[in-house]
């Protein structure tokens, strides 16, 4: 593994990435990880190509709903869809996957029923569904926490004897999503130190998407990213983000050597946000429109259409029934959506925890007395009560 040195205007140039495909969507070698890209024929890269464009029609329909007033928020994921995708490709069944709450095409690659992400920021939920189901965590959104869960899981992991097996199909890898943003929090310093000392077969992917909510990366780092992870131990490498053949091939040699036994490795994919952090969010009022332009202009999904027509791997009637699908998706989520309905309030007390817990009892008590205070002796509930 590689980590690149810092660049000499700081964190936000793009110096020392990996990169096997060109802006131009031009294929280019790199001594290290073609092998690891090799398995990628015109099928495969279809199937990423697909998988990226419904991702991004999942979170233009996502941002519409919550402009239409059908999401209390929305985080975009729009232009990082290579990263996720590229390195959610690269994971085997059994490896587990920790999100942070933007992991949507990692997701989609999983087999996640997307309008289960969109329960939590309708309020319908806390946003749960079963991760046994798609070895998927449940998204998270307190800044950073889930690094030391992931750890945590691949510590056990490890200690269940599924690394190092030599069975394929049994050893097993950990990966968690975060974005440069959170690398300033303790949570993910101390999952490097326990990834590091124990040799947790863990992957710690960072989208550097060069902004935390209005911060620069310039404001949070004086060195890229990745040249953190060597101070504890932990091999890095900066890759292309918006690079969708590199981002799986880092991923899938970073997995590899986590499954066998050989640790942690940290991952530092250089993408750009081209929407904003949230709908909540103004991001013209902290960056230019020219900086937004140059990025348009290496967009991750235009990048591998040139380069699938280029090689003759982009037929009409793929593009035709692509099209099609994208449009039946759209029109599922909408659909799905608008039929969630309201639950009761009372919901917001179920799946606290996985087992009864007094203060949670105690506090469903107290808001079923309180609603009961509402209603008067005919059993009407009166104007102040819930509605």
């Amino acid at each position: 593994m590689s980590t690149s040195a810092p660049a000499a205007d700081g964190p936000l140039t793009d110096d020392g990435l990996v990169q096997l495909l060109t802006p131009a969507g031009e294929r280019v070698a790199h001594p290290e990880y073609d092998t690891w890209a090799d398995d990628l024929d015109g099928e495969r890269l279809r199937a990423m190509y697909r998988d990226m464009v419904l991702t991004r029609r999942f979170d233009s329909e996502a941002t519409s709903l919550q402009r239409q007033g059908e999401l209390g928020l929305w985080a975009q994921s729009l232009g990082q869809e290579a990263a996720q995708v590229g390195s959610g490709h690269a994971l085997a069944p059994q490896d587990h996957v920790f999100p942070s709450y933007r992991e949507h095409g990692v997701a989609h690659v999983r087999g996640l029923e997307m309008t289960d992400l969109l329960r939590l920021f309708r309020g319908v939920d806390h946003g749960g569904w079963d991760p046994a189901d798609h070895n998927f965590h449940l998204f998270t959104l307190v800044i950073g926490s889930h690094t030391l869960h992931a750890t945590g899981y691949a510590m056990g992991v490890q200690r269940d004897g599924l690394v190092g097996t030599g069975d394929p199909t049994r050893d097993t890898a950990v990966v968690t999503y975060f974005g440069d943003g959170a690398t300033a929090q303790g949570d993910v310093s101390e999952a490097l130190v326990f990834a590091s000392v124990n040799q947790a077969p863990v992957v710690l992917f960072c989208q550097n998407n060069q902004f935390a909510i209005s911060e620069p990366t310039t404001r949070q780092a004086r060195v890229p990213l990745a040249a953190r992870a060597p101070g504890f131990g932990i091999p890095s490498v900066r890759v292309d983000g918006n690079d969708v053949v590199a981002s799986y091939a880092v991923t899938r040699q970073a997995l590899e050597r986590a499954r066998s036994g050989g640790g942690p490795t940290f991952i530092e994919a250089y993408t750009y946000r081209m929407g904003a952090h949230t709908t909540s969010d103004d991001p013209t009022r902290y960056r230019t429109s020219e900086q937004e332009e140059h990025w348009r202009r290496r967009d991750p999904i235009e990048r591998l259409r040139v380069h699938l027509e280029r090689t003759g791997e982009l037929p009409e009637v793929f593009q035709a029934q692509l099209a099609a699908e994208s449009d039946a998706f759209g029109e599922h989520i909408r659909t799905t959506v608008r039929a969630m309905g309201h639950p009761s309030p009372h919901t917001m007390f179920d799946h606290v925890y996985a087992t009864p817990n007094a203060v949670v009892d105690a506090e469903r008590a107290w808001f079923t007395q309180y609603e009961q205070s509402f209603v008067d002796h005919d059993g009407r509930q009166t104007a102040g009560g819930h509605r």
